[in-house]
């Protein structure tokens, strides 16, 4: 058995000797070879530029989906219908439509280009804008869309959009199958706001005869309700209905970090407009998280008089939600700045602009900003904008018969979309 087992072994390493002889050869016959052809037949490694390329060739394009819009006196409606399109992509563009095409299709803008443009652009959802957009999407707009733009979808909702002569303003993109659709924002447009207000100026030129108010009516079209909330103040009902979901969405869901530089700054935030973006982007220049305090319908009544807030607290909380500059919000904060809320929030800095509706409570002994005074954390800011709400419902007052039979317009075709609508997937 042992000379069996040696006579094998030997057998093995013969056969791997040899394999190492044929092998050895192999590899002298390969470098020989690769010798006496030169350095030309030598493989060499693409350049690092064109590695690159091939890298981002393969790598998948970014899906960009356009929006276009009057985006005027720009709401929360707006703001979802702006979350929904980024959705149904990467990156959003959003084309901002001209003043002069608004009043040549729908009449007068309430707000002017530059200051819609400063509104679109404030919204997170939002990565790039194209202004002076065209009401409709011509065939030439589209291809310059889809060429130098990249656009890949155009979006719209689905409330019917009509040129004056009653084709759809989307028909090409239809056509081309570059069209996608969302669910539209029920309960809150332009249109209804805008009817708010001209309750509201009816109402004013009738209170020394009538006592109802603003709060005590519905937007129009829409009947009238009331919510006294058990504060006797007759709040006025909105038609929509918030769900924490929505808050959700708005939501950047997210708190400041332990070593934060925490900003805070209040106020109605009535009727969202340029005035407080631009005095929002601001404060959140000053530190690293910005947390914005919303009054509460009751306390704005009670400072600005019984005709206000036009809209209300759910509905100013998810516009200021929206805009990009908040970090986070208090639905429903307190009318003074206590010390507990400052320890509560780690409040670094509290703000507050040059440009208000009212500014007499700075020199009344309950000014509620006394405590971060004595603090040393109280800050004015200067205004970038001379705009209130008294500004946009002053645009409103000056021109309310052109508004007036705009809105008689709109709400036909609104009663007829709501008269008319089914249950459509989306959110």
């Amino acid at each position: 058995m042992a000379t069996e087992a040696g006579s094998g072994s030997a057998g093995c390493s013969a056969r791997t000797l040899a394999a190492c002889v044929i092998g050895g050869i192999v590899l002298g016959a390969s470098v020989l070879a690769l010798h006496l052809a030169g350095p030309a037949a030598i493989p060499s490694l693409p350049p690092l530029d064109a590695v690159r390329r091939r890298f981002r060739r393969r790598r998948r394009r970014p899906v960009r989906v356009y929006m276009d819009g009057c985006f005027d006196m720009m709401h929360y409606g707006h703001c979802n219908a702006l979350r929904q399109a980024r959705a149904l992509g990467d990156e959003l563009i959003v084309g901002v439509i001209s003043d002069e095409e608004i009043k040549a299709n729908k009449g007068p803008p309430v707000t002017p280009l530059h200051e819609r443009m400063i509104m679109v652009r404030a919204v997170k959802w939002v990565d790039d804008i194209i202004p002076d957009a065209p009401y409709a999407i011509t065939e030439e707009f589209m291809n310059k869309l889809f060429t130098e733009y990249d656009i890949d979808y155009i979006i719209h909702g689905d409330d019917p959009c009509l040129l004056p002569d009653g084709t759809d303003a989307y028909a090409l993109a239809k056509k081309a199958g570059r069209y996608k659709q969302i669910k539209r924002t029920e309960g809150v447009s332009t249109t209804d706001i805008v009817g708010r207000m001209l309750l509201c100026v009816r109402e004013r030129s009738s209170d020394a005869h009538n006592h109802s108010s603003l709060q005590r009516q519905f937007s129009s079209g829409h009947g009238q309700k009331v919510d006294d909330g058990g504060s006797g103040s007759g709040t006025r009902v909105s038609h929509f209905l918030p769900t924490s979901r929505r808050i959700v969405q708005f939501s950047n869901s997210r708190g400041p970090g332990p070593d934060s530089r925490i900003v805070y700054i209040d106020g109605a935030f009535d009727l969202f407009h340029a005035g407080h973006v631009e005095i929002l982007r601001l404060a959140r220049e000053l530190g690293d998280f910005l947390l914005v305090g919303i009054h509460t319908d009751q306390t704005i009544s009670s400072t600005r008089g019984r005709h206000r807030p036009i809209m209300n607290l759910h509905e100013r909380s998810l516009s200021v939600l929206a805009c990009r500059y908040v970090d986070e919000v208090i639905i429903g904060a307190p009318w003074d700045v206590s010390k507990d809320m400052i320890t509560t929030f780690n409040i670094s800095l509290v703000v507050h602009g040059t440009i208000a509706e009212n500014m007499d409570f700075m020199e009344d002994d309950s000014n509620p900003y006394a405590v971060p005074k004595a603090m040393g954390i109280y800050r004015r800011l200067e205004s970038p904008l001379d705009i209130t709400t008294s500004t946009i419902i002053r645009r409103i007052v000056a021109n309310h018969e052109a508004y007036q039979k705009r809105n008689e317009k709109k709400e036909a075709s609104e009663k007829k979309y709501y008269e008319s609508k089914s249950f459509v997937n989306g959110e």
